[in-house]
C-alpha cells in the first residue's frame, strides 16, 4: 500500500509546522515582556553600562528601577489645553488673511505706487520675520499661523507685482513663473525654519504649476504637456523618497500620484489615437519614461508604494510597447498584442528587482490577462445564451450556419482574435497546471518572509524558527520582528505567525491561498477559457450548423470524459472536476436548445447528450458527479418523451401519458437502486417529470384525472418500499383522490356525496376497525382519508352552491364530527371539522359582512381593527399562553 504523501514528505512538513510553533511562541512571550514593561514608569536614571534595547529587553527598566506591581497604571501627566489656543489661533490667522486679501482688492487702488510697495514690503517682511522670533521664544503654534498668514500674503504680492507692475504679460506665463519663485522662496524658508511644519509642503504644492502653465501658456501641443506633466511627477517622486518630514512626503505622493495619472492618460489617449505606428512613437517614448521612472523610485520605496510603483511600470510599458504595432494589425486584434506585451512583462521574475517591485510587474501583467478576457469573454456568453432565440421556433428548420442559429447582433469580424486570446490564456494557465512545482520554485523568491511555503518557517525573524529555543534566547531573538519600541522594529504587534495563512504585513484573519488550491484555479481556468475558445472559434468562423451542433456535442463529451476522470481518481471535489462538469451541464443546456432548430437535430443530439451522461454517471467515481449524471441523463429523457409527442402530433395534454413513461422509469430503477445515493436525486427528477406532465394536461380535465391517477400508482409503486413509504404513501392516497374530484369535476357531477359517501363509510369503518385493534394508532390515519374523502369536495361545491340546503346540511355534519372530535379527543375530527364547519359559515355570512361593511362609515372598520391590536397587545401575555394550551391540547390527541 502506498503512503501518501511519502513519510519524508510528512516529517518534513511537522517539522516546519513545529518550527513556526517554537517562532509564535517567541513572539508572543516578547509581546508579553514588552506589555509588562508597559506598565512601569521609566526609571529616573540608568545604571552605567545598561542598555535595555541591547539587550532586547523593552525600555523603560533596568538596574535600580523600582519594581511596581503587576496591573500598575502610570499616572497621566497633566497637558496644556491645546484645544482652544487652536482655534483661537486658526481664527486670528483667518481673519488676518481676510483682512489682507480686501486690502489688496478695494484698498490697493487709492494709494500710490510707492505707498503700495512700502504696505506689501512691510506687512509681507513681517509676517516672514515673526515666525523665527515666535519659535525662538516657544510659540510654535503662533509661528504656524503667522506662516498661513505670510503664505497667502506672497499669494497676494505675486498677484499686485502682474496687476501693478506687469499687467500686459500673459498670466499663464507670468503665473509659471511666479509658482517657481515662490516654491523656491518657500523651500528657502522652510528649511531656514526647519521647526514650521507648513512652509514645505506649501513648496511642494507650488512646484506642481511652473512647468503645466509654462506647456498652457507657450500652446505646446498635447505631448509636450505630457512631458511637463511627468517631469513634475518625477520630482514628487524625487522628493517623496528623499524629503524631510511626513507632510512633506505625504503632499508629495499626492501630487505626483496626480500628476502621473495624468501624464500616463495623455501617453495612452495619444498613443491609442495615434494615425499609425509612427505617429504612436512618440507617445510610446512618453509611457516608456513613466515606466522607467516608475521602476526607478520602486526600487527604493517601502513596500505599498514599492507594488504600486511596480505596477504603474508594468502598465505603461505594456501601452508604451504595444502601441506600436497595435496601429499595423487589422481591428479586433489590437487586444492579442497587448496581452502578448503584458505576458512579456512575467520575464520579470528572472531580474534583479527588488520582491516588492516585481510582485507589482507581475500584478500589472495579470491586469492585463484580465482586461483581455474582459474582452473576450461576453461573445462567449452569447454563443451560450443566443439558441434561446429559437424557443418560440420549434422544428422551424435548420438554419445555413451558426451565426444564424444564435441570433446575435454583435460585430463577429471584429472579434476574430477573442478564440486566439482565450486559447493563449487557457494554454499558459494549462502549463502551469501540468509544470506546477518548477513553477513554484522559480516563484519562490518573490516569497514574503513570514508567509507560509516562503522558505524557512518564521523567515525574517532572527532566530525565529529555531525549535528548542529557551524563553530568555526567543525573546532576544524575536525581538526584531515583534516589534518591541528600541529594537529596530517600526511595528508595535508581532508579525502573524506562518501557521496563520497570513504573511507578513497582512491583516488579522487574511488568509492567503494555498499552492494546491492555486493549481487547481489554474487547472479550472485552463479547462473552462480552453472550452470557450472552442465555442467562439465556431462562431467567429461561422461553420455550418450541423458542424457546429456536432463541435458543441463533442465538446460536452470530452468535458463529461474529464468529470469522469477527476472523479474517478478521488479529487471530485477538486477544481479541474467541478469546472468540467459545470461546463458539461451547460453545454448540454446550449446545444440542446441549439438543436431544437431541426426535429431529426433535436432526437439525435438530445438522445446523444442522454446516452452520454448516463454512460457518465455508470463510470464515474463520486457520489456528488454520479447523482449530477444521472439528473442530467434523466432530463434528456424527459425531453425525448416530449419530442416524441410533438412527432407523433399528439395535443400537449394527449403527450403527458407519454410524458410519464420516465418517471415510471426512475421509480424502477429507484427500486434496484434501493439505498444508493444517487437513487434519491434520480426519483425526484423523475417527480418533476410527472409535475411537467400534470402542467400538460391542465387544459383538458379528463386527460388531467387520467394523468393524476397514473401519477398516483406511480406514488403508490413507489411506496412499497419502506423508505419512500412515509412520504409516497400520502402521495399516492392524495393525488388518486385529487383524481376522483377532477373526473367529478369534468363530468359536470352536481351531487359528489354518490360517490363520495360510499368510499367515506367503508374507510370509517375500516379506520374505527383499526382504532379497536390499535388505541394508539392516530387518528389522522384512521379516519382522515374517509372524512376528506367527502368533507372536502362538499365544501368545494357549497361554496358556488346557491341552494341553503347542502351548506345547512354540511354545517350539520362537520358540527357532529367537531363535537365527536372534541368528546373522544381525536385530532383528525376535531380539525377537519372545525375548518369545514368555519368555511360553511363564512360562505353563509358572507353577503351579510359585506351589506353591512358598506353600511359602516369609512372610519370604522381601520378603528375596529386598531381596537383589537391594542387590546390583543395589552393582553398579549395572556393570548400566548391560550394559544399554547391550545396547542398542547391539539398535541395531545390521537
Amino acid at each position: 500500500m502506498e503512503h501518501v504523501p511519502p513519510p519524508a514528505e510528512e516529517l518534513a512538513r511537522l517539522d516546519r509546522e513545529l518550527a513556526e510553533l517554537d517562532a509564535r511562541r517567541a513572539q508572543l512571550l516578547t509581546r508579553r515582556a514588552w506589555l509588562l514593561a508597559a506598565l512601569r514608569p521609566p526609571a529616573p536614571t540608568a545604571a552605567p553600562g545598561w542598555n535595555p534595547s541591547a539587550w532586547g529587553a523593552p525600555p523603560g527598566g533596568g538596574p535600580g528601577a523600582p519594581a511596581q506591581p503587576w496591573g500598575y497604571v502610570p499616572p497621566k501627566q497633566p497637558s496644556a489645553p491645546r484645544s482652544a489656543q487652536n482655534v483661537l489661533l486658526t481664527l486670528g490667522g483667518l481673519l488676518l488673511t481676510v483682512a489682507a486679501v480686501a486690502f489688496t482688492l478695494v484698498s490697493w487702488g487709492s494709494m500710490g505706487i510707492g505707498g503700495r510697495s512700502a504696505v506689501l514690503a512691510v506687512v509681507t517682511l513681517g509676517a516672514l520675520t515673526a515666525p523665527a522670533v515666535l519659535l525662538r521664544r516657544k510659540l510654535a503654534a503662533t509661528a504656524e499661523a503667522l506662516a498661513a498668514l505670510a503664505l497667502v500674503l506672497t499669494l497676494l504680492d505675486a498677484y499686485a507685482v502682474h496687476a501693478v507692475a506687469a499687467p500686459d504679460t500673459d498670466g499663464l506665463g507670468f503665473t509659471a513663473v511666479a509658482s517657481a519663485v515662490l516654491a523656491a522662496l518657500w523651500t528657502a524658508y522652510g528649511l531656514a525654519l526647519g521647526k514650521l511644519r507648513l512652509p514645505l509642503p506649501a513648496a511642494v504644492v507650488l512646484a506642481q504649476w511652473p512647468l503645466l502653465f509654462w506647456a498652457w501658456a507657450a500652446g505646446a501641443p498635447a505631448l509636450v504637456v505630457g512631458w511637463a506633466l511627468l517631469a513634475t511627477a518625477v520630482l514628487d517622486g524625487t522628493i517623496a523618497l528623499l524629503g524631510k518630514g511626513t507632510g512633506v512626503r505625504i503632499t508629495a505622493c499626492v501630487g505626483g500620484a496626480v500628476m502621473g495619472f495624468s501624464a500616463l492618460l495623455v501617453g495612452l489617449t495619444l498613443s491609442t489615437t495615434a494615425s499609425g505606428p509612427l505617429g504612436a512613437v512618440a507617445p510610446g517614448a512618453l509611457l516608456l519614461t513613466a515606466a522607467a521612472a516608475a521602476l526607478a523610485g520602486a526600487w527604493r520605496a517601502p513596500k505599498g508604494f514599492a507594488r504600486t510603483g511596480g505596477v504603474v511600470a508594468g502598465l505603461a510599458a505594456v501601452a508604451a510597447v504595444g502601441g506600436v504595432p497595435a496601429h499595423a494589425v487589422p481591428d479586433g486584434w489590437q487586444v492579442l498584442v497587448y496581452l502578448l506585451c503584458g505576458l512579456a512583462l512575467t520575464a520579470v521574475v528572472r531580474s534583479r528587482l527588488p520582491g516588492n517591485a516585481t510582485r507589482g510587474v507581475l500584478a500589472a501583467s495579470g491586469a492585463v490577462l484580465a482586461g483581455a478576457l474582459v474582452w473576450a469573454l461576453p461573445p462567449v456568453a452569447a454563443v451560450l445564451l443566443g439558441p434561446v432565440t429559437l424557443l418560440p421556433d420549434v422544428w422551424a428548420g435548420s438554419p445555413e450556419d451558426f451565426r444564424s442559429a444564435l441570433g446575435s447582433t454583435l460585430r463577429w469580424p471584429e472579434l476574430s482574435a477573442a478564440p486566439v486570446v482565450l486559447a493563449l490564456v487557457a494554454g499558459l494557465l494549462g502549463a502551469a497546471y501540468r509544470w506546477w512545482p518548477s513553477l513554484a520554485r522559480l516563484a519562490a523568491p518573490l516569497g514574503e518572509p513570514g508567509a507560509a511555503g516562503a522558505g524557512a518557517p518564521g523567515a525574517g525573524s532572527p532566530g525565529a524558527g529555531v525549535p528548542g529555543a529557551g524563553v530568555a534566547g526567543a525573546e532576544t531573538a524575536g525581538a526584531a520582528s515583534a516589534g518591541v519600541p528600541g529594537a529596530g522594529a517600526a511595528a508595535p504587534w508581532p508579525a502573524w505567525p506562518a501557521w496563520s495563512g497570513a504573511g507578513a504585513g497582512s491583516g488579522p484573519g487574511v488568509r492567503r491561498p494555498s499552492g494546491a488550491a492555486l493549481r487547481g484555479a489554474a487547472g479550472a481556468g485552463a479547462v473552462a477559457l480552453g472550452w470557450g475558445a472552442l465555442l467562439l472559434a465556431a462562431a467567429v468562423l461561422n461553420v455550418p450548423y450541423a458542424l457546429a451542433l456536432a463541435g458543441e456535442t463533442v465538446l460536452v463529451a470530452g468535458l463529461l470524459a474529464l468529470a469522469v476522470r477527476g472523479a474517478g481518481s478521488g479529487r471530485g471535489a477538486s477544481a479541474v472536476p467541478v469546472t468540467a462538469l459545470v461546463g458539461a451541464v451547460a453545454g448540454a443546456a446550449s446545444v440542446g436548445v441549439l438543436s431544437l432548430a431541426s426535429e431529426g437535430a433535436s432526437y439525435a443530439v438530445v438522445g446523444a447528450l442522454a446516452a452520454l451522461f448516463a454512460g457518465a454517471a455508470v463510470r464515474a467515481g463520486s457520489e456528488v458527479p454520479r447523482a449530477v449524471f444521472a439528473v442530467a441523463s434523466t432530463v434528456m429523457a424527459t425531453v425525448l418523451t416530449g419530442f416524441a409527442g410533438r412527432s407523433l402530433g399528439l395535443a400537449p395534454h394527449e403527450t403527458a401519458p407519454l410524458v410519464l413513461l420516465v418517471p415510471a422509469l426512475t421509480v424502477l430503477l429507484g427500486a434496484r437502486l434501493r439505498r444508493n445515493p444517487v437513487a434519491l436525486p434520480v426519483e425526484l427528477t423523475g417527480a418533476l417529470g410527472a409535475l411537467v406532465a400534470v402542467g400538460l394536461a391542465v387544459p383538458d380535465a379528463p386527460f388531467l384525472a387520467l394523468v393524476l391517477a397514473l401519477c398516483g400508482v406511480l406514488a403508490a409503486g413507489a411506496a412499497v418500499r419502506p423508505e419512500r413509504r412515509p412520504v409516497a404513501g400520502y402521495l399516492a392516497a392524495a393525488l388518486f383522490v385529487l383524481a376522483t374530484w377532477v373526473r367529478l369535476a369534468a363530468s359536470e357531477v352536481s351531487f359528489p356525496e354518490a360517490y363520495t359517501l360510499p368510499v367515506t363509510v367503508p374507510a370509517l369503518v375500516v379506520g374505527f376497525l383499526r382504532r379497536r385493534k390499535d388505541p394508539e394508532a392516530s387518528s389522522w390515519t384512521a379516519y382522515g382519508p374517509g372524512l376528506a374523502a367527502t368533507l372536502l369536495p362538499s365544501l368545494a361545491v357549497a361554496w358556488t352552491d346557491t341552494d341553503w340546503l347542502r351548506p345547512l346540511l354540511l354545517g350539520v355534519a362537520a358540527l357532529v364530527v367537531t363535537l365527536l372530535g372534541a368528546r373522544y379527543r381525536l385530532q383528525a375530527l376535531l380539525v377537519l371539522g372545525g375548518a369545514v364547519l368555519a368555511l360553511d359559515g363564512l360562505h353563509e355570512l358572507a353577503p351579510y359582512v359585506v351589506q353591512v361593511a358598506g353600511a359602516l362609515p369609512r372610519w370604522l372598520p381601520p378603528a375596529l381593527a386598531g381596537l383589537l391590536l391594542l387590546v390583543v397587545g395589552a393582553t398579549y401575555e395572556q393570548r400566548l399562553r391560550d394559544a399554547r394550551r391550545l396547542k398542547d391540547a391539539l398535541g395531545r390527541m390521537r
